[in-house]
C-alpha cells in the first residue's frame, strides 16, 4: 500500500489521471468521429460547438460516475476483467445521460445517434488501449529466452492453462513455454496466453526436435498413473527432461504454480488415480463435528488428520502412543506444535480402561480408527502382537465407540481371503466393526485399499534404503504383484466412502491394475543417481503372490461412486474373540486366527503358500483365478 506523500503514492495518482486522461480522450474521439460521419463533415459553426460542449460534458460523466465505481481510485488490476466490466458500466451510463440530455434539449444540439454511436466507440478505444498495454507489460514480465528453459508442456486443461500463466508472469522464471501438447483433438491449434497445442502424445519426439523444448512437464493434475508412464518414457525417448506437476489430492488448494513444478516421484509412476469427490457429502458428518483419529501419528492416520482439519471439525482429537508421531503430525497442522494443546491424545488401545475414560470426557461424534500394527512378517512371528493391538485394542474402541454417529475401521487387502496374521487380524476386526453396527445406533463400517505408497515401513521405504547403501534391491519374487495408492488419494477415497457407506460394510477402494514389484524395483534403480542391482529371493511366510481386494464370496458392486465397491461383512460376536490368548503358542494362535475368519477356506490357503517354494508358485499363481472364477475381478 502506497503511503500518501511517498514516490509510490504520487506514481498511482499520476498513473490513475493517465487512465483518466485516456478515457476522456476516447471520448472526445468517439463523439467527433459520430458526429461528423451523420453530418458526412460537413458542420455547421453551432453544431461544433453542441460537439465540443458535449465532449466536455461526456469527459465530466466519466470522471464522476467512474470516481463512484472506484475505477479511478485504484480498485482494479489495469487491464483486467474486473476493470473491463467497471469501464464498460461507466461508459453505458455516460451515454444514457448524454441521450436523455440530447433529447431533451428542443433544439437537438446532436443527432440521437451521436451518443450511442460515440459511446461505441469510446469504449473500443479505452478497452483497445488497456489492451494493448497489458500486453507490453506481460512481455515485459516474460522470462528471459536466453536463460529460461524452454519447455513443454503435456496437458491444455485448467492445470495446463494455470501453469502457463505462471510461467510467463515472472520475469526470473525458470521455464519458459514453447509449447503445449494435448491427446483432445478439439484442442488441436489452440492458443493458450500465445503458446500453442502442438499436438498429442504421439508427437512429444517431433515437438521436442521442432521447438528446442529441453524439458517436458507433465500438467495433468488427476492422470493416473498409467499416462504418467507413457509421456515419461516417450519423452525420455526424445532425449528431453521429463518433470510433474503433484496430483490435484497432493495440492492444498487444487490450483497450481511454477513452484509446484517437481522431479518424478515413484508415486506418480504408480499410486495416480482420478478422485471425484462430493464435497457437500463430506462437510455433513465432518464439519462441526468433533472428530477422533487413533493412529494419528502414523503414516494413514497423520494423512486423516491433515485432511480432515481441512473440513472446520468442532475438535480434532488425535490419539496415538507415539509421542514423536504425535507431535510430527500436529506440527504438519500448526506449526507451533505446543504438545500441552487438548486435540493431542497420549494413549494405547491395549488400555481398555484408558480408552474408555477418554471417550466418556471427550465424547467424539465421527471415530477413524487407523490404530494398527502391520509389518506382516513381525506378526508372522509374533501373532500375540496383533491379537493385543489389531483386534483387542479394536474391541477396546468398539466397545467406547457405542454412541458415535460414524466409526470407520481402517481395514487392508489382505483381509480378503487372509492367509497371513495380519489378514487374519483384520478380517476379524471387519467382523467385529460389522457385528457393533447391528447393535449400535451410529454407522459402522470398514474401508480396505492395498498398499500405500510412501508410508512407513512400506516396500518403497526398503528399496529406497536399499537405494541408498548402493543396492541391490531385493524383491521376493519376480512374478510378485501388489496394488498401490498415494496416501493422499487413498485418504481422500477413504473419507469419501465414509460418507456413502453403510453400517457393516467393507467398503472397497478403486486401487487401478495390479502392479509387478519387480517393474517398481525396476522404475526406482532407473531413477537412482547410480547403477543399482535387483535380486530375487523368496516369498515369506504369509506373503502372497498376488493380493486380493475382495474375498471369495465378495461380489465387486459400486452403487455410488466409481472408485468404491460395497461388501457386505459377516458379524463376528467378540465373545468368540474372548478366548484368545495372546501369550500361546504361535502355532494354535495361528490356527485359531484362521477358524474365525470367514471359513475353513483361510487354513487351506495357508498350507498351500507353506508348500516348498517351486509348488507354491505355482500353486499360487492359479488358485486365485479358480477361486474367484465367475466373479468380477479387478484391473
Amino acid at each position: 500500500m502506497a503511503v500518501p506523500g511517498s514516490v509510490g503514492h504520487r506514481t498511482s495518482r499520476t498513473r490513475l489521471w493517465a487512465q483518466l486522461s485516456v478515457d476522456g480522450g476516447a471520448w472526445a474521439i468517439g463523439l467527433t468521429t459520430a458526429v461528423f460521419a451523420r453530418y458526412e463533415f460537413a458542420l455547421t459553426v453551432r453544431q461544433l460547438a453542441a460537439t465540443a460542449m458535449f465532449v466536455g460534458l461526456a469527459v465530466a460523466l466519466q470522471g464522476w460516475i467512474g470516481h463512484l465505481q472506484f475505477l479511478y481510485r485504484g480498485r482494479y488490476r489495469f487491464g483486467s476483467f474486473e476493470e473491463v466490466r467497471g469501464v464498460s458500466l461507466t461508459v453505458l451510463t455516460t451515454a444514457a445521460v448524454l441521450l436523455i440530455v440530447d433529447l431533451a434539449v428542443a433544439a437537438r444540439p446532436l443527432p440521437a445517434s451521436g451518443p450511442v454511436v460515440g459511446a461505441v466507440v469510446a469504449l473500443v478505444l479505452m478497452l483497445a488501449v488497456r489492451y494493448v498495454r497489458r500486453m507490453q507489460r506481460e512481455r515485459i514480465q516474460r522470462p528471459d529466452s536466453q536463460s529460461a528453459t524452454p519447455v513443454l508442456l503435456f496437458g491444455a486443461g485448467s492445470t495446463g492453462h494455470r501453469l502457463i500463466w505462471s510461467m510467463l508472469s515472472d520475469p526470473h522464471g525458470r521455464y519458459l513455454p514453447v509449447g503445449v501438447l494435448d491427446d483432445d483433438p478439439l484442442k488441436r491449434h489452440l492458443r493458450s496466453y500465445g503458446v500453442s497445442v502442438l499436438g498429442g502424445r504421439h508427437d512429444i519426439p517431433t515437438a521436442v526436435a521442432a521447438t528446442g523444448a529441453t524439458t517436458v512437464v507433465f500438467a495433468v493434475a488427476n492422470a493416473d498413473a498409467e499416462l504418467v508412464r507413457e509421456v515419461r518414457a516417450s519423452t525420455l525417448a526424445a532425449g528431453a527432461t521429463f518433470k510433474v506437476v503433484p496430483s490435484i489430492t497432493e495440492l492444498i488448494d487444487g490450483r497450481v504454480g511454477v513452484g509446484d513444478v517437481r522431479d518424478v516421484q515413484i508415486s506418480d509412476l504408480l499410486g495416480r488415480h482420478q478422485v471425484e469427490t462430493d464435497l457437500d457429502s463430506i462437510a455433513g458428518y465432518l464439519t462441526g463435528k468433533r472428530v477422533l483419529v487413533t493412529g494419528a501419528g502414523g503414516s494413514i492416520g497423520s494423512e486423516l488428520c491433515r485432511q480432515i482439519h481441512r473440513f472446520d471439525p468442532a475438535e480434532l482429537m488425535m490419539l496415538d502412543r507415539d509421542e514423536s508421531g504425535l507431535h510430527a503430525v500436529q506440527l504438519s497442522l500448526d506449526n507451533r506444535a505446543s504438545l500441552d494443546d487438548p486435540s493431542v491424545i497420549l494413549a494405547d488401545l491395549r488400555d481398555t480402561e484408558t480408552i474408555r475414560h477418554i471417550f466418556a470426557t471427550r465424547r467424539p461424534q465421527v471415530v477413524f480408527h487407523a490404530a494398527a500394527l502391520k509389518h506382516l512378517p513381525l506378526l508372522e512371528r509374533y501373532p500375540g502382537e496383533a491379537v493385543q493391538t489389531n483386534i483387542c485394542g479394536t474391541m477396546s474402541v468398539l466397545e467406547a465407540s457405542q454412541d458415535v454417529e460414524r466409526f470407520v475401521n481402517i481395514s487392508t487387502d489382505k483381509a480378503a481371503n487372509p492367509v497371513s496374521v495380519l489378514g487374519f487380524s483384520k478380517r476379524i476386526t471387519e467382523r467385529l466393526t460389522a457385528h457393533t453396527a447391528v447393535r449400535a445406533k451410529g454407522t459402522f463400517l470398514s474401508v480396505r485399499f492395498g498398499n500405500v505408497l510412501g508410508s512407513r515401513g512400506s516396500v518403497l521405504t526398503a528399496f529406497h534404503a536399499q537405494i541408498a547403501a548402493g543396492g541391490p534391491i531385493t524383491v521376493t519374487h519376480p512374478e510378485v504383484t501388489r496394488y498401490f495408492m498415494t496416501i493422499q488419494e487413498a485418504v481422500h477415497l477413504v473419507i469419501q466412502a465414509a460418507a456413502i457407506g453403510a453400517g457393516g460394510e467393507a467398503l472397497v477402494l478403486e486401487m487401478g491394475k495390479p502392479v509387478r514389484i519387480a517393474e517398481v524395483a525396476r522404475q526406482m534403480a532407473q531413477l537412482a543417481p547410480v547403477p543399482i542391482a535387483i535380486e530375487f529371493s523368496s516369498l515369506r511366510p504369509g506373503e502372497k503372490l498376488h493380493e486380493d481386494l475382495f474375498g471369495a464370496d465378495e461380489i465387486d458392486r459400486r452403487p455410488l461412486h466409481p472408485l468404491i465397491s460395497h461388501v457386505e461383512v459377516p458379524p463376528l460376536d467378540p465373545a468368540h474373540v474372548s478366548a484368545l490368548v495372546a501369550s500361546a503358542d504361535p502355532h494354535s494362535l495361528i490356527a485359531q486366527l484362521a477358524q474365525l475368519c470367514d471359513s475353513g477356506e483361510s487354513t487351506r490357503r495357508r498350507e498351500t503358500l507353506s508348500l516348498p517354494h517351486h509348488e507354491q508358485s505355482k500353486t499360487v499363481l492359479l488358485t486365485p483365478g479358480a477361486r474367484t472364477a465367475g466373479l468380477p475381478r479387478r484391473g
